[in-house]
């Protein structure tokens, strides 16, 4: 393994992966199509296999939003490595798009993905951590989560 691996640099956050979610409904938590791997909406699963719940701007602060889309970063972190072996697999990010479920004069939907985005970022790179992104608001997302989020990666 090279000296600087996603793998490493995961390894070199101290942060812990929950377990890698299964579908909830009729669609698959991500799809390989040649060397891109599509994964699917994912939500803030925690290690103890629930969810991080409530609307940005109502029940829950902009920070805890934050944090929120960095746990969704970790479980798709744990997808990744549950169904290609390892993170070193990856080789760049190329779109995220985030959904963040905020009250309707909540603006700052950049600023709460970028949880995600750091953490891709740290793994990555600035080079290949760092790919095309939107950022929208919602009234609503499945189960209350605060943040969903969906990744399409190039794979080695």
């Amino acid at each position: 393994m090279e000296n600087n691996s996603a793998s490493q640099k995961f390894e070199q956050t101290g942060l812990t992966l929950p377990p890698a979610p299964k579908p909830i409904g009729v669609y698959k938590s991500f799809l390989i199509d040649g060397n891109h791997f599509y994964v699917s909406g994912h939500g803030p699963l925690q290690v103890d296999g629930t969810f991080i719940t409530g609307r940005i701007g109502d029940t829950i602060n902009i920070e805890e939003g934050k944090v929120a889309a960095q746990q969704v970063g970790l479980t798709i972190l744990s997808t990744i490595i549950s169904n290609l072996g390892s993170l070193d697999k990856v080789k760049r990010v190329i779109k995220v798009l985030g959904i963040v479920n905020c009250t309707a004069d909540f603006e700052k939907h950049p600023y709460i993905i970028n949880g995600c985005s750091e953490l891709f970022k740290k793994i990555w790179g600035e080079e290949n951590g760092v790919g095309v992104r939107s950022a929208v608001g919602v009234g609503s997302l499945p189960d209350n989560i605060p943040v969903e989020i969906e990744v399409l990666f190039e794979l080695y």
